[in-house]
């Protein structure tokens, strides 16, 4: 169990499980497509490690795969949060970053340069930033005492937690985040703080 520090609970953040398109690299927002078999072995495998914690409240992305994986991991009365949702990705859903590096011909990544409108409008890291900080809002009075988990999406959750230590949204390109893996954010006197990053399971108190 992740230790508590001065804030008594704590916001644990769980990246959906494999699908197909994230295997492959392709940019994921919208599209709501199903986890893959592996997907769901690790959304299963989570359920262990959360047991750990005292849950307050459990919100999810609308999408499939994230309330998929709430439920093979065990979280119970997970609450729908549009503001959870994935980037929007606008001209660049389901292309790799390969392919709109080609197309544009220099080294693009999407917290430095941003979106194209396609079928949709797109974001900008401002506008997910601003969904991240409605969740934060939301979830501040449970975490006066227990702990509050998130199911979500790689980019969302990196711009999320970018907000939570109070840096600017970019600072999220510098958070890995794997398929299937949670993070642990508190606090450390009184400052926000990573607990644990990208894990499989929970650091012992």
């Amino acid at each position: 169990m992740a230790p508590r520090t001065e804030q008594a609970g704590r916001l644990v953040l769980v990246r959906h499980g494999q699908t197909e398109w994230s295997r492959t690299g392709r940019h994921t927002g919208r599209t709501d497509v199903e986890l893959t078999e592996e997907g769901e072995r690790d959304a299963a495998a989570l359920a262990g490690p959360l047991a750990a914690f005292d849950v307050g409240l459990v919100l999810t992305s609308p999408l499939a795969r994230a309330r998929r994986t709430a439920e093979l991991a065990g979280l119970t009365g997970a609450e729908v949060d549009e503001d959870l949702l994935e980037w929007d990705y606008g001209g660049y859903e389901g292309r790799t970053t390969a392919e709109i590096r080609e197309t544009l011909g220099h080294p693009w990544t999407v917290f430095a340069d941003g979106v194209v409108p396609g079928d949709s409008p797109g974001e900008t890291v401002e506008e997910v930033a601003a969904r991240a900080s409605r969740v934060l809002v939301r979830v501040a009075p449970v975490l006066a005492g227990r702990d509050v988990v998130l199911v979500g999406h790689g980019h969302c959750l990196r711009v999320l937690t970018a907000t939570y230590l109070r840096q600017e949204p970019r600072f999220g390109a510098h958070l890995v985040l794997d398929a299937g893996s949670l993070c642990v954010l508190g606090r450390e006197r009184e400052q926000p703080a990573l607990l644990a990053w990208n894990a499989r399971t929970t650091p012992e108190a």
